[in-house]
């Protein structure tokens, strides 16, 4: 049984980064978080002219340890767009500026059999910098965020994903932290803000997606 799930998940990764690759993405893919951090390090690093890198909110990148390792870089300027004791102005200026660095790592809330990229934010600027200002961009992707199609993509981070990322935020006052379910709510803590479908990377493998081989982030 084991070796079942092992080679239906090397061919649903694989099929997976043919098709982000036919997308116009540079596409790889992990064996684990492990894997992911040495294809940062050892394979994407190298041929880019990197000085300046920033991130946008994902479990599943932050399971890679790359930000320790960018934190640690003396070359390496690392814009900090999440910091316990910042004022919140001061934050949000900060991931102002984040849309302007060499390199910008961050997660998807799904990911299409055919390749597309999507995702819905609160603020925007994980979104944002996907979608243009960073020069590159590291997508971590965990297999348990492929789906079949768009609806099913809308499906899983409306009645999954959005719920517990509002969950595992103290604080936030949205029904679905009670409920576990989105009711299209008018609360001003909602998260669900802006939606995006990115189809293709433009420029062609601006975006590096690194599909991983396990059930990484939401």
């Amino acid at each position: 049984m084991q070796n079942a799930l092992e080679l239906y998940w090397t061919l649903r990764m694989e099929k997976c980064r043919t098709a982000l690759v036919k997308n116009n993405f540079e596409a790889f893919v992990a064996a684990d978080t492990g894997a992911a951090q040495e294809i940062i390090l050892r394979e994407i690093l190298p041929r880019l002219e990197v000085r300046t890198v920033s991130w946008g909110d994902s479990l599943s990148m932050r399971a890679t340890g790359i930000l320790e390792v960018m934190e640690n870089r003396q070359d390496i300027d690392l814009i900090k767009t999440f910091e316990q004791g910042v004022d919140r102005e001061v934050i949000i200026e900060r991931r102002r500026q984040a849309l302007l660095v060499d390199l910008f790592f961050t997660g998807t809330n799904a990911l299409t059999e055919c390749g597309k990229l999507v995702n819905l934010d609160m603020v925007g600027n994980r979104v944002a910098a996907l979608t243009f200002g960073p020069r590159h961009v590291v997508v971590v992707v965990g297999r348990n965020k492929i789906v079949r199609d768009l609806d099913e993509a809308m499906h899983r981070i409306k009645t999954y994903a959005a719920p517990v990322n509002a969950i595992r935020h103290p604080g936030l006052k949205t029904p679905c932290v009670k409920t576990a379910s989105c009711t299209d709510c008018n609360s001003p803590d909602r998260i669900c803000n802006t939606w995006t479908i990115t189809e293709k990377s433009f420029p062609k493998d601006r975006v590096k997606v690194i599909l991983v081989n396990q059930d990484v982030g939401l």
